[in-house]
This record gives structure tokens, C-alpha cells and sequence, in this order.
């Protein structure tokens, strides 16, 4: 049996992407742990066998701890991905009606993520920063004032909540990316996805283009290209780069094996099957 771990409490998120990744093996049990770097010494230690991070949102972008341990902190390889849809819920105790909130508890940013249905419906209401998107509606029970809070699903069903209101955010199209990873590498699945990073040695014109060019030239599809912090010194970069392909694929390997000569810094974090929305 997998036991895959996610970053806690349940109700979060997180547990609705290490559920949904649970769904392809036969039998899984989940482990919610306290932080990104717990879920990566779990696996690291054999506590779990996977562990499922958030890595990019549609809204927010990416998730730049995960990232940084990617880089910095371990060699495990990611060995699959989930998109998630981003759903939030206004919830409250059952006697509670909309108009009586007087408080609201929520993520920071769900809170930003649900402006305009605070600014239109609950317009006078206080608002509390909760931890978690788990945390907000237990909170809010435990209030005795006329609390109500930005829920998931699932916490309010953990909670006993009411839902007051459904799908309140202002782009009902968000999603987040979370990647799965384990000991062992991903086998190539005829749809796979490669992401790596780089840095250079020195800092020179043209050095970036030189290094892309390996890909176009390969006719290998960059799906995306950011840069972080190199944490050396100031206007020091590394570049984290997603292409379609897996690792093992002849012209794949030859243009990873480009780009790491012109490089200073270069480590594959892993290829592995391509997330498919509803078979497209």
C-alpha cells in the first residue's frame, strides 16, 4: 500500500490533491504532515512512499519554497503531477443566515482570491487571517460571535459546517499544480513532461539564448521558463525550465546534455506523465 503525504491538516487543499493522486493505486493511505520540508524527509526517510507539493497556481504563480527545496534541498524526482480546481465556499454554523455575519475568518489569500463577493456581500463584515483554508471554518464554529469563513468542500464537511454560498471567488477558472515525489524515477508514459533547472558561470550576452537554442533546435516544446534567486549574490539567477518529453527520449537527452555543458549549475528534477485535462 502507498502511503502518501501532503502538507496538513486535512481539509486543506493539499489533501484534495494527494486524494486524487491517491485514486491510481489500488489501495493508498494519506499522512498529513506540518510543513512542505516534513513531507520531503518522509519520503526521504521511508515514512511515506510519495509526497504531494503545491508548485504553481494559476492566480498566485509559483510556489517558491517548493521550488527552493527543489533546487537546494533534495534529490528526490518528481514522478507525477495533479491539477486541482481551486473552489472556495462561504460556510457558517446552520442557525447562521448571510445576513447576520458579523466576522470572517480566511486564508489570506482567499481572502484576496474572493474580493469582489466580500466587497459585495459581506461588505461591513470583520475579517480574521486564519492558517489554512482548514483552520478558517473551525475557527469560525468555535467563535461565539456570528462567525462565518472561506472554506473548502471538505473542511466544511469535516467541521459540520453550513454552506452559505458556493464558487464565491472572482475567477471560477483558478487551479493549482502539485507535484508528486518518491524514491524511485517515473518510467516514460508516451506523454511525459521534463523539468529541470541552470545557471550559468558567468554572466555574459547571449548566454540564455545559446542555452534555449539546444531545445529548438531539438524541436523540443519549453512549456515554461522562470527564474529564481541564485542566493549568492545579487542579479544571480537560476533558470527552472518544463518541456514535453521524458529525460530518456534520444533528442531530450541530447539537448539536456547541451544545456548542462554551457552550464554552471544544471539538475534534472525529473520527467514524468503529463497531467491531461479531461483527455485534451
Amino acid at each position: 500500500m502507498q502511503t502518501i503525504a501532503y502538507l496538513g491538516p486535512p481539509g486543506t487543499f493539499s489533501e484534495e490533491a494527494a486524494a486524487a493522486y491517491a485514486n491510481s493505486f489500488e489501495t493508498a493511505s494519506l499522512l498529513p504532515l506540518a510543513s512542505i520540508p516534513a513531507v520531503v524527509t518522509a519520503i526521504e526517510t521511508a515514512a511515506a512512499s510519495i509526497g504531494v507539493l503545491p508548485i504553481e497556481n494559476l492566480l498566485e504563480g509559483s510556489v517558491n519554497y517548493t521550488l527552493d527545496l527543489l533546487i537546494h534541498e533534495t534529490s528526490l524526482p518528481i514522478v507525477g503531477e495533479i491539477v486541482i480546481p481551486i473552489r472556495q465556499y462561504l460556510v457558517a454554523r446552520h442557525a447562521l443566515s448571510l445576513s447576520e455575519i458579523e466576522v470572517l475568518y480566511a486564508h489570506p489569500q482567499s481572502l484576496g482570491q474572493c474580493r469582489r463577493f466580500i466587497e459585495r456581500c459581506l461588505p461591513n463584515v470583520a475579517t480574521v487571517a486564519s492558517l489554512s483554508n482548514s483552520a478558517a471554518p473551525a475557527e469560525a464554529m468555535a467563535d461565539p460571535r456570528r462567525a462565518a469563513a472561506i472554506s473548502t468542500l471538505r473542511a466544511a464537511e469535516i467541521t459540520g459546517a453550513n454552506i452559505l454560498a458556493r464558487d464565491i471567488a472572482d475567477n471560477l477558472s483558478n487551479v493549482t499544480r502539485f507535484i508528486a515525489l518518491a524514491q524511485g524515477e517515473a518510467s516514460p508514459s508516451g506523454d511525459d513532461k521534463t523539468s529541470f533547472c541552470f545557471a550559468f558561470r558567468e554572466d555574459r550576452a547571449g548566454t540564455l539564448v545559446e542555452a534555449l537554442r539546444a531545445l529548438a533546435e531539438e524541436g523540443i516544446n519549453m512549456t515554461k521558463l522562470e527564474s529564481r534567486p541564485a542566493k549568492e549574490s545579487l542579479g544571480k539567477y537560476i533558470f527552472l525550465v518544463d518541456i514535453n518529453g521524458h529525460c530518456s527520449e534520444t533528442h531530450i537527452a541530447r539537448a539536456l546534455e547541451r544545456i548542462a555543458a554551457q552550464s554552471g549549475l544544471f539538475k534534472i528534477f525529473g520527467s514524468y506523465p503529463r497531467w491531461v485535462n479531461n483527455g485534451n
